[in-house]
């Protein structure tokens, strides 16, 4: 019987790969939604290669996006701390607003 490919891999490294760039623009949230889609797809293959392993060829790329997904996840969850803790630090969510609205009228 020829081996199939795990169906989730490629999906997963897309959401993990894109984790890492929504990290850094939705103050960690995006990257936690994404990297928990992902991780969860390759639960999800893990468990179908468990019942038939000698069916599937791509497991170790399944292993490697997974450390991606985790890897992304953390970072999110990181990323979020940071900006809960920086809006703490400048006076809470009205002083942070406050701040944005007086950038936004030196813009114009």
């Amino acid at each position: 019987m020829e081996q199939q490919k795990l169906p989730n891999v490629t999906l997963s490294l897309i959401l993990s790969i894109l984790s890492f760039i929504c990290c850094c623009f939705s103050a960690g949230i995006g990257g936690i939604v994404l990297s928990g889609i992902a991780f969860l797809l390759t639960k999800k293959d893990e468990n179908l290669y468990k019942q038939n392993p000698e069916n599937y060829s791509n497991y170790s790329t399944l292993k490697t996006v997974k450390i991606v997904a985790i890897i992304g996840l953390v970072l999110g969850v990181c990323s979020l701390i940071w900006t809960i803790y920086s809006v703490q630090q400048m006076g809470g969510w009205d002083a942070y607003m406050e701040q944005i609205q007086d950038m936004m009228d030196q813009l114009q």
